[in-house]
């Protein structure tokens, strides 16, 4: 269980396991990673709103007013002017947590340049191998399957998250406009109906693959608004509540402070004086 300050949470309970979350009502924190960068922000006529990098060659796109529920598209470019070089499409139910595990990798890679953004997923290399993308699953007991000749899967221990690898040709303009990518992870009991699902194309780096993954097959839940129940999937996800942190134990200095005021509480008050300035003297009395 997380132990983060309790007036840090956005939420008031924690949802296990992450992948039975859904999109939080605030999409900021994915883009915070790319306008750190510098990335230009605008928006059209619609509300959609598109980051895009300085030298052009690598986009973001939030569409709620788009024409199906791709809710985030990110493409990456070798010519600003040509056609995507790869694209990762999150769609409007997907995990917010996820898309930011996507744009902080893409930041961080954009940062080191385009051999690293734009570096091709490849068999048997040491950073590169595709491999990579499921490596973090297997590490938390996903298992492996193979549903059909040409389809690898990888499934959750609970069965209610996939991560599906499709192999042979594929049509580029096809896997960046639908679901028939390369990659599809989705959460649900059929990938026809989904809680939630995201894509992603042949050529999409193995490294900000692997950071969705990671973010997925993490153990630790996400916190939630219990009565947000858009942000979770009712029935099937476990919540448990979050408590108010602990107050912190006594240090030796709140000790000795707490016994020293106990101390002075129990001295007497000081003795009134019998004469002052203000008071006046005794008469005498007569003489005998």
């Amino acid at each position: 269980m997380p132990h983060d300050d309790h007036d840090t949470i956005d939420g008031d309970v924690y949802v296990s396991p992450r992948h039975l979350t859904r999109a939080t009502a605030v999409g900021d924190p994915s883009f915070d990673p790319l306008r750190d960068l510098g990335w230009d922000l605008h928006h059209d006529d619609l509300g959609n709103a598109y980051l895009t990098a300085p030298d052009g060659k690598a986009r973001l796109g939030y569409l709620p007013e788009g024409n199906d529920d791709g809710l985030w598209r990110i493409n990456a470019y070798k010519d600003a002017f040509g056609p995507p070089a790869w694209g990762v499409c999150f769609n409007d139910s997907a995990p917010t947590e996820f898309v930011t595990a996507f744009t902080t990798a893409l930041a961080e890679a954009y940062r080191q340049g385009p051999d690293h953004y734009l570096a091709r997923p490849l068999a048997g290399s040491a950073d590169r191998d595709p491999f990579h993308a499921v490596d973090p699953l297997i590490n938390h007991g996903w298992q492996l399957d193979r549903p059909d000749s040409s389809t690898f899967a990888i499934t959750s221990p609970d069965g209610l998250a996939t991560l599906e690898y499709t192999t042979g040709d594929l049509d580029p303009a096809i896997e960046l406009d639908t679901r028939d990518a390369r990659w599809h992870l989705w959460a649900g009991t059929s990938s026809a109906r989904p809680f939630w699902y995201a894509t992603a194309s042949t050529d999409t780096p193995a490294a900000l693959l692997r950071a969705v993954t990671e973010a997925v097959a993490d153990p630790a839940p996400l916190p939630r608004w219990r009565d947000d129940t858009y942000s979770y999937v009712k029935g099937y996800a476990q919540l448990s509540p979050i408590l108010p942190a602990s107050p912190p134990s006594p240090t030796p200095l709140d000790v000795r402070r707490a016994v020293a005021s106990r101390r002075s509480a129990a001295l007497p008050a000081a003795s009134v004086p019998r004469w002052s300035t203000t008071s006046r003297p005794a008469l005498p009395g007569p003489r005998r």
